[in-house]
């Protein structure tokens, strides 16, 4: 079968967009940027720097599909406007942000000029963007390959669930019991490295949620049941969340908390009812509370929680500099500019001080799916590599002096390739998008995989905001047993047209 690279429009449910509705928020976007950066240039007399210019530009591009988003131009869900409502706070908000408040990564030595290369590092992105923009709509071939969707397996569905459900609260009750009960996992959790070597234990316990949460919709969907309003949903979710503390949340990750939520929220979206923007934003405000107060928790444990507000009181007289602000919170989980800016400050700066890692860091992360026993000298990830990145070549001493920040897509290519691969790996990202918003539009024929959609849409943002290390832990920790128990309890039907 012949090949061939063809780039086509992107399509939003209801048909092919009009020029004219791009347009519309192409300006509204303009509009919307230029009055958010005036009022940041009006209150802080630092931001008037050449900086705010490629700042502004990288708002604009990204933001014409939040705009798209906003005006209900695209599904709720749709990956172009859940990565553009996400890319306006990584890409535009953030670098002023950082300046705005003067908040800056530690330990370092830093450029005489935060904001000059905040320039440099928002004139990568612009291009990176723009390249994300025409990737996304790049698809290989000419013929669309035959595909069979997955529908339930009516005899095999209940028998599998319960056992999946069993088998992963019983692992979990045995975490329990390994550590003294709950209080005893919380205070192992607060004491350091009582986790290391679980990894895998926890990879099927921690599924119970989400697994219940998949098996209760499908459920719901084969008995025909009324759909429930949303007092009865938010209840659910509400329920949901403990369940996701009780299994995974009190070991300090906050991620598999907030990650799982999504998820179960994309459940409700495609198999039990529509969920409505209004519905999402108000989630987003969950979401940034959930963070903030969770990080106490995450620094302390609940010594951390009894202390928040004095705490938080602390951290507002600082300027915000406690890791555990909120506007840590919003710079320090949700962004990357100070890090990624520093690592291009390095490498143009001191090129002899550090050699790149020529994709190692990619090669460790895969490494970590073989396990230590049959692989004992498996290559190192981005502790490595980052740190002699930060602090010069030499500098990584193992257990004793490594840096395990996270760097991000375009900070991990640079520190693998250097600057000229930021552009290949921007293209990668868009293209990894343009594919799983295409498998969504061939999954909406009542497919099963539907279920795993909300995973794909977050493993996309996933992918700018880690490293391929937090990528590898996310797609098997997160992914496995969900895939597994679909790939069990459904059979392929009828012959759909596919990608």
């Amino acid at each position: 079968m012949l090949s061939r690279v063809k780039i086509e429009a992107p399509r939003s449910d209801t048909g092919t967009r009009r020029m004219t509705g791009d347009y519309r928020s192409f300006l509204i976007s303009c509009y919307a940027c230029l009055l958010a950066a005036t009022g940041f240039l009006a209150f802080q007399p630092n931001l008037w720097h050449w900086f705010v210019i490629p700042v502004l530009l990288c708002g604009i591009a990204i933001g014409t599909d939040a705009v798209d988003w906003l005006r209900g131009k695209s599904d709720p869900f749709d990956l172009f406007g859940v990565i553009g409502m996400l890319g306006v706070h990584y890409f535009f908000l953030a670098p002023l942000l950082h300046v705005h408040w003067n908040i800056w990564m530690g330990e370092v030595s830093p450029p005489d000029d935060w904001r000059e290369w905040l320039g440099y590092l928002s004139i990568f992105n612009f291009i990176g963007i723009m390249i994300y923009r025409i990737a996304r709509n790049v698809r290989w071939g000419t013929r669309r390959k035959a595909a069979k969707r997955w529908v339930v397996n009516q005899r095999a569905f209940l028998p599998v669930w319960f056992a999946f459900l069993a088998a992963t609260l019983a692992l979990q009750l045995i975490v329990y019991a390994r550590f003294g009960g709950i209080g005893g996992y919380i205070q192992s959790y607060t004491e350091g490295n009582a986790f290391q070597g679980f990894g895998i234990v926890f990879m099927f316990s921690e599924s119970f949620p989400i697994v219940l949460a998949i098996g209760a919709a499908l459920l719901l969907k084969q008995k025909n049941v009324s759909v429930p309003g949303w007092a009865v949903l938010f209840a659910a979710l509400t329920a949901f969340t403990l369940l996701q503390l009780l299994f995974g949340g009190l070991r300090g990750s906050r991620s598999n908390t907030l990650w799982s939520l999504f998820w179960a929220v994309g459940i409700i979206h495609y198999y039990i009812r529509p969920v409505t923007r209004k519905v999402i934003l108000v989630g987003l405000c969950f979401t940034f509370l959930f963070m903030y107060i969770y990080g106490f928790y995450k620094d302390q444990g609940l010594e951390g929680l009894s202390g928040m507000l004095n705490r938080s009181a602390a951290a507002e007289q600082d300027g915000g500099q406690h890791k555990s602000s909120w506007r840590m919170t919003l710079l320090g989980d949700l962004a990357r500019s100070d890090i990624q800016s520093y690592v291009l400050y390095r490498a143009v700066r001191y090129p002899d001080e550090y050699g790149y890692a020529y994709g190692s860091t990619y090669g460790g992360a895969l490494a970590l799916l073989v396990p230590q026993f049959v692989w004992p000298d498996k290559p190192p990830t981005k502790e490595k590599a980052g740190t002699e990145a930060l602090f010069g070549e030499g500098s990584h001493v193992p257990g004793r002096f490594e840096s395990s920040r996270v760097y991000g897509l375009l900070g991990e290519s640079l520190i693998n390739f250097g600057i000229w691969s930021i552009p290949a790996a921007f293209a990668v990202w868009g293209f990894i998008i343009g594919a799983i918003r295409r498998l969504s539009e061939a999954w909406r024929h009542q497919d099963v995989r539907l279920l795993l959609l909300p995973l794909l849409i977050n493993l996309c943002f996933v992918l700018l905001v880690g490293d391929s290390d937090n990528i590898v832990f996310f797609i098997v920790k997160s992914g496995f047993m969900p895939f597994l128990f679909l790939w069990l309890v459904t059979k392929r039907d009828e012959r759909l047209g596919g990608l």
